[in-house]
């Protein structure tokens, strides 16, 4: 099968900066403002958002932070995100064995993709993936806090979340395995409406509620699995930062909201 073994950075200048020495110091900036929290125990997944640097990199920051202490023990990173170009039916793997970021190539786990490749609902293709920038722009910041880790991209189109919670029961593996899902919640919202909403939008993932909808969060079937996925395995979710464009570099007419969140398991839950 001819394939492109390297997907290209399709956003890299527009979204965060192309140049190396700039990205890593705006990254290590963002990192260095992150409030590190007490009460989350190595994260299994995270929710992270996914516009320019500028709107929303503080926020995933307050995400990443938390993995800075488990940068030798996580080796393996799913990244499920919306699709906003290609329309996908199920959920799309590339056919790109890496990703290239101004920091260098990130690699695709062979043995997850070729697992994931036989599960119901996925596809082999690289057109959702071209010019997506929702898993695009979350590599350089895993770049700066892990060491050795390779990625498995899904692109979450028009799909069931018990598949796509199907799709990470099969993949979900030990502490060494991390689940990153990229999604921003309401768009172009006023204010205060924005506010309210994505509030409420948290207090469903809050309860494990796993029937968000496009408009609460665009990457709402990747988190919908997600929650199945942390019914099942106990897991709790913890709000690290919400805040819109309106609050980081926007103006508040018409703002889109980012939140945070790291799903650990529960102490009390481990010796069952």
């Amino acid at each position: 099968m001819a394939q492109a073994s390297q997907r290209p950075p399709a956003v890299a200048g527009l979204f965060y900066p192309a140049d190396p020495h700039s990205l890593h110091a705006q990254i290590s900036g963002f990192l260095a403002g992150a409030i590190p929290t007490e009460v989350v125990h190595a994260p299994k997944a995270l929710v992270v958002p996914h516009a320019g640097y500028i709107y929303s990199g503080a926020v995933a920051a307050s995400a990443y932070a938390e993995l800075v202490q488990r940068r030798d023990i996580i080796r393996r990173v799913l990244i499920l995100c919306p699709t906003h170009r290609v329309a996908v039916r199920g959920m799309a793997v590339p056919a790109a064995q890496s990703f290239l970021t101004p920091l260098g190539a990130v690699s695709i786990d062979r043995q997850a993709w070729l697992a994931a490749r036989e599960l119901p609902g996925v596809i082999v293709d690289d057109r959702p993936h071209a010019e997506e920038h929702a898993i695009e722009v979350q590599l350089p910041f895993l770049q700066s806090t892990l060491d050795h880790f390779e990625i498995l991209p899904v692109a979450v189109g028009q799909v069931d979340a018990h598949l796509v919670a199907g799709l990470l029961e099969a993949l979900w593996g030990g502490p060494e395995t991390l689940i990153v899902i990229s999604s921003d919640l309401s768009h172009y919202h006023p204010y205060r409406q924005a506010q309210w909403r994505d509030k409420a939008t948290i207090g469903k993932i809050a309860q494990l509620d796993a029937t968000l909808d496009g408009e609460q969060a665009c990457g709402a079937g990747a988190i919908n699995g997600l929650l199945l996925a942390a019914q099942r395995h106990h897991l709790s979710p913890h709000l690290l930062d919400l805040r819109n464009s309106g609050d980081t570099a926007g103006d508040r007419d018409r703002v889109v909201g980012y939140a945070a969140l790291a799903f650990s398991e529960e102490h009390n839950h481990a010796h069952h």
